[in-house]
């Protein structure tokens, strides 16, 4: 299986930390070798870096890890390869245009016999993933339900997303992350869980590397920060697991929407 990184965050933010505890996964306590990919969000626009190398040896990775990006919204996978060969267009997070946002994606886990479900004709896929496939459907899904022009209410697309994604559940494994930029979801199917911080900010140490990080020392009190992983990253902090078909949507390091709340 894959792995999956995100952030939501009400400040421009760096994700250098938690990457860093990410990409050990990718070939020296994780064996997600198969490539690794990133998408920062900086108001309308973004920028994805990615490698079919391991992120435990990239170059590209290594750049991250030292090279401070702030955003507000981030996406991050590392790959484990299942389906669809190990190749640059297989890589995650996939980004795709709609209503004139940029819309990021990654997924974790393994679906079978989906290809009879996802017809796709707008939106085709690039490689050969049920991954992108997935994505690629569920775009196709949304502007069938609402048109060419988003709703008033952008969460109503969320609420919709959600039932998509109880549906490809029922085809295997399927933990998401979907962002349009300014909103942030997450669907659990079997491995997803987060941490929101928020003053008073406390030392935080990474699990998967020797690194300790003083976040008193790097933020204001007004700053919340909320990260999702696969699996927790560090050892001293407490993190919230989601159960199997929970969901949530974050907007500037809060939630907004989700399973679990009044919708």
């Amino acid at each position: 299986m894959c792995e999956l990184l995100a952030m939501s965050a009400n400040v421009p933010t760096d994700i250098v930390f938690s990457f860093t505890g990410l990409a050990e996964r990718g070939g020296v306590t994780g064996p997600h070798v198969d490539g690794w990919g990133i998408t920062f969000y900086e108001g309308k626009g973004s920028r994805t870096f990615k490698d079919a190398q391991p992120s435990s040896q990239s170059l590209v990775a290594k750049l991250i890890k030292s090279y401070p990006i702030k955003s507000e919204v981030v996406i991050s996978h590392i790959r484990q390869a299942n389906r669809g060969c190990v190749a640059l267009e297989n890589t995650h997070p996939f980004t795709r245009e709609l209503w004139g946002r940029y819309w990021t994606y990654a997924h974790n886990g393994q679906l079978s016999d989906y290809h009879a479900k996802f017809n796709v004709a707008r939106h085709q896929p690039v490689g050969d993933t049920d991954s992108e496939l997935a994505f690629c459907w569920i775009l196709e899904k949304i502007v069938e339900r609402f048109g060419d022009t988003p709703p008033k209410n952008r969460l109503d697309v969320y609420r919709y997303v959600a039932t998509l994604a109880d549906e490809i559940r029922q085809l295997g494994v399927f933990n998401m992350l979907l962002s349009d930029g300014e909103y942030l979801m997450i669907y659990c199917t079997n491995n997803l869980c987060h941490i929101t911080r928020r003053a008073p900010f406390g030392k935080a140490k990474l699990i998967d590397t020797d690194v300790v990080i003083d976040f008193n020392q790097e933020t204001t009190a007004n700053d919340i920060v909320t990260v999702i992983a696969t699996r927790p990253l560090t050892d001293n902090e407490r993190w919230q697991i989601l159960q199997p078909g929970d969901w949530q949507v974050f907007c500037r390091g809060e939630i907004v929407l989700g399973s679990d709340i009044d919708n």
